[in-house]
């Protein structure tokens, strides 16, 4: 499901959380190039490590992700970067991991929960590469409808940039 949020069509939130594997700060990269920023509720679960290995996946596989390759992709989660560590690296997971251990990117990004309020929300953000939000996905469940949301944008930024 595409979710309608008041961010859509605003210039995005900066974010410089800690990232694997060291935990040194990563600063989002808004307005330099597009961003496929996606939140996801734990490293290790099912369901995370499809939506995660689906966008490592992608951007080998995918054509569209592959004719974009300024394509940056990010995830989150409010895992420690020790446990997205050792979940990046068994997954051999090609892009930064950042921690929100303090749920501050969460807020930012009004990124809410899922499953009755009992787990952190699923939600992928495209940030165009001027910066600004064009859409939201929050599927709980459908952790590849992530993949054709970031590719319908895709495609889309490839118009506009004709």
């Amino acid at each position: 499901m595409v979710k309608d949020s008041d961010l859509i069509g605003k210039r995005a939130p900066s974010l410089e959380l800690p990232s694997i594997p060291n935990g040194d700060l990563y600063r989002l990269p808004i307005g330099e190039k597009p961003i496929a920023l996606f939140f996801f509720p734990a490293a290790n679960t099912p369901g995370c490590t499809r939506e995660a290995c689906s966008f490592r996946d992608a951007q080998v596989e995918n054509i569209t992700f592959k004719r974009n390759p300024n394509l940056v992709v990010v995830g989150i989660s409010g895992d420690a970067t020790t446990k997205q560590s050792s979940f990046a690296d068994q997954y051999k997971l090609p892009y930064p991991i950042l921690s929100d251990i303090t749920n501050e990117a969460r807020k930012l990004y009004g990124v809410g929960k899922a499953f009755l309020g009992l787990t952190p929300g699923r939600e992928t953000f495209f940030i165009d590469d001027k910066g600004i939000i064009k859409g939201v996905c929050d599927k709980s469940i459908d952790v590849n409808g992530h993949i054709k949301f970031v590719e319908k944008h895709l495609l889309e930024l490839e118009k506009e940039n004709k």
